[in-house]
């Protein structure tokens, strides 16, 4: 059955209090993101930490995007350099950078260390960006097509590569210089035939 949002957090306290670890991190499942983040912000340091450190790591990535500067920079004091990264590395691009721009820099220095060199490189290129310029908060993991594709091979690479961009819902569409020539809603590759040339939906 459907539980509201205070009735959860009510049990979450009651799990924490009595140290129940694996019932918690259950219960932690039955909130989004964005509730696991409001949740945390209620909790001390320690708590905070603990029930942090339950989350399944497919989603702690995305609790600490949504958690405010302050929670992040104690999350990030209480992990080592392996578990930080590894948060940070699961994190969209923009994220990522918008993160390491509020930290000290020998954190930032000693993250970027770790990454391997691609992933080096892209932070280092959008961490040069001033504050609020159109480089600094655009994403660059979306979804790209080309000229020539069908709507059936733009749709089996949605669905191979789509869970690691921030953005699904509009597809790119490059020519063979990788120069954009036009976009296409996901909604209308989804109501178009196979066999259509993605070019034609654009």
């Amino acid at each position: 059955t459907f539980m509201d949002y205070e009735t959860i957090r009510q049990r979450l306290d009651t799990l924490v209090a009595a140290n129940r670890m694996s019932e918690l991190k259950g219960a932690l499942t039955m909130l989004n993101v964005v509730d696991i983040a409001e949740y945390l912000s209620e909790l001390d340091n320690e708590k905070m930490l603990m029930v942090f450190r339950l989350l399944p790591k497919d989603i702690s990535a995305d609790v600490f995007s949504y958690m405010d500067n302050d929670q992040r920079r104690k999350v990030m004091d209480a992990l080592d350099d392996s578990e930080a990264l590894r948060i940070i590395d699961d994190m969209f691009m923009d994220d990522a950078v918008d993160f390491l721009e509020e930290m000290p820099a020998g954190v930032v220095r000693r993250m970027l260390a770790g990454c391997d060199e691609k992933k080096r490189a892209q932070l280092n290129q959008f961490l040069r960006y001033p504050e609020n310029s159109a480089g600094s908060i655009m994403t660059i993991e979306y979804v790209e097509s080309h000229v020539g594709f069908t709507v059936g091979n733009a749709m089996a690479d949605i669905r191979k590569n789509g869970v690691d961009k921030e953005t699904i819902y509009t597809v790119y569409v490059l020519d063979d210089r990788r120069v954009l020539v036009g976009t296409v809603p996901l909604r209308k590759l989804l109501l178009a035939p196979d066999d259509a040339k993605i070019e034609t939906l654009m």
